[in-house]
């Protein structure tokens, strides 16, 4: 069975203002996730799982009616009370859980290895190559997971600074991420070229350094592991009608807790993203 992509598209793109999943970049008005699937398909991928909010399923489905070719597209839905048995959301909840409760979304469909993606970031064909050969040869029932590593250097904006999870690893496998809240690139020709700043002071930094860019590889083995991880989540957080449960926080603690390993596929592809309107001519010249 070939491996699966998994797009998360349920963002309604509050501080884009718009359905940004949608967004035409490319020379021929081509969204982002044109380019994913397409950069996909040919990594070996066979089909496409998206997850989506019901509020943006027409406008969804109207953009991507005969638009992908060659693959099985399914459609599954984040909503607020997608909750486990015994749970129910707190009156006046109306944003989901996060991106960790929308991979349980996708489990009726994820039923083989599978990436993980944000449907509004572009990754590169290399790290599409590097997770389609991964997870093809990927033991279903073992909690061996992966995530593609970039250089910090292809992940930089120049427009301001942006926040970044620099990773540590040992034998290929990962060992912790430590979070940087202001990595920026200083334009000096003399010193350091980027630094994270910080109160204590500025941390110089090389571009060389590895980062997550939040595309992972799994197997189904991932979701007993996060339905576990989700009701502690809710035990201590459940009341709240904003907390968000994310992805690279669940699969931290299954690693701590040696439940899980991640192995870092270190990339040279480029990263681009658009988190507000002003990003899009960036990433359109970068694409």
């Amino acid at each position: 069975m070939k491996p699966a992509l998994v797009v998360m598209a349920a963002g309604l793109g509050s501080r884009y203002g718009g359905i940004k999943q949608i967004e035409g970049v490319g020379l021929a008005g081509e969204a982002i996730v044109d380019y994913s699937v397409f950069d996909a398909l040919r990594s070996g991928f066979g089909k496409i799982v998206f997850i989506i909010r019901r509020e943006i399923e027409e406008d969804f489905r109207a953009f991507a009616r005969g638009r992908f070719t060659g693959c099985d597209i399914r459609y599954v839905y984040q909503e607020v009370d997608g909750l486990p048995p015994g749970f129910s959301a707190p009156a006046g909840r109306v944003k989901p859980w996060g991106t960790a409760h929308a991979v349980l979304a996708a489990r009726p469909e994820a039923d083989c290895p599978f990436a993980l993606i944000n449907a509004d970031d572009f990754y590169g064909r290399d790290a599409f190559r590097l997770m389609g050969e991964w997870l093809s040869g990927a033991d279903y029932s073992a909690a061996d997971f992966a995530m593609i590593g970039y250089r910090l250097s292809n992940t930089l904006s120049e427009n301001g600074s942006v926040s970044r999870g620099i990773c540590w690893a040992e034998g290929g496998f990962l060992l912790s991420v430590e979070e940087h809240t202001k990595i920026e690139k200083t334009g000096r020709e003399e010193g350091p070229a980027i630094v994270s700043r910080r109160e204590s002071g500025n941390i110089p930094l090389t571009g060389s350094e590895i980062v997550s860019m939040n595309m992972f590889g799994f197997t189904p083995r991932l979701f007993p592991l996060l339905e576990g991880e989700f009701r502690a989540f809710l035990e201590t957080r459940g009341d709240s009608l904003t907390a968000e449960w994310y992805i690279p926080f669940a699969v931290n603690a299954l690693i701590d807790r040696g439940e899980a390993r991640m192995r870092v596929l270190p990339s040279s592809a480029a990263w681009f993203g658009v988190t507000y309107r002003e990003d899009k001519p960036a990433v359109q010249a970068g694409i």
